[in-house]
């Protein structure tokens, strides 16, 4: 009667669901076997139940950092953490169930301030100084945290907002990298339509070379030239040289004799 009457109340039955373990108090006496998912029975007089997240998680922090430079940034950072199954129990114990707020977040902060502010603003700005930072600040969280029950498996940095003034610099430098770029487009285009003009000058050059000479060693065939535009005039004054080096003037009046 007495466990019907508990069922009835609701008071003596719990439910814990995946991605969550059950860690008993009898009597403030913290027992270290979990409860695992499922139905559990327990006397509320006598023992207490909480049910803790073992999921992955996420502890998203913003901080302002000093760079070495003293220039100051903002950074956006996502810690991923969880605690294991079999750790609740221990982590109860030792932090209690405001573990987030009592070790979790004083240890990331220690780790930005002590990580993330030792690097020059221009290790912030690139991809590969990004994933040095949260390498280090994972290192240092893994051995504060790892031996409180507390895993920290990877730290992001969402997003980071630069001094204005580096900013500036960087806007600044780009434009300067795309002017040089197109100068050197411009210089090579340039470069290229000269190689060009100097080849179609050269290909001139030797075309006119192998007619000139081709001219010079064929006398015949310049003589029927002339005397095929003989027969192409009408009426025309020509000049055509002879052997003997003298013209004939108005060769148009031999032709009709």
């Amino acid at each position: 009667m007495v466990i019907v009457g508990c069922l009835m109340l609701s008071g003596c039955v719990v439910q814990v669901e995946d991605g969550q373990v059950g860690v008993k108090n009898d009597f403030g006496h913290i027992r270290d076997e979990v409860l695992n998912a499922g139905w559990h029975f327990f006397v509320p007089a006598v023992t207490q139940i909480e049910l803790w997240n073992v999921k992955l998680q996420e502890l998203k922090e913003m901080a302002l950092v000093p760079s070495s430079e003293g220039l100051i940034s903002q950074l956006d950072i996502s810690i991923m953490y969880h605690v294991p199954a079999d750790k609740a129990s221990f982590v109860r114990k030792k932090i209690g169930p405001y573990y987030v707020s009592v070790a979790l977040e004083p240890y990331v902060r220690e780790a930005i301030r002590n990580v993330a502010s030792g690097y020059a603003v221009k290790a912030l700005y690139s991809e590969a100084g990004r994933k040095e930072i949260g390498k280090n600040m994972l290192d240092f969280l893994k051995g504060k945290l790892d031996e409180k029950g507390i895993i920290v498996q990877d730290v992001l940095l969402r997003d980071v907002k630069l001094p204005p003034s580096f900013s500036q610099s960087i806007e600044l430098k780009l434009k300067a990298e795309q002017e040089a770029l197109q100068k050197e487009f411009e210089l090579q285009k340039a470069r290229k339509d000269a190689e060009i003009e100097v080849a179609k000058a050269e290909g001139v050059a030797k075309a006119n070379q192998i007619i000139g000479d081709s001219l010079k060693s064929n006398d015949s065939y310049l003589k029927y030239l002339w005397i095929r535009g003989l027969k192409d005039t009408k009426g025309q004054v020509i000049y055509v040289p002879t052997e003997t080096g003298l013209p004939i003037l108005e060769a148009s009046r031999n032709q009709t004799k």
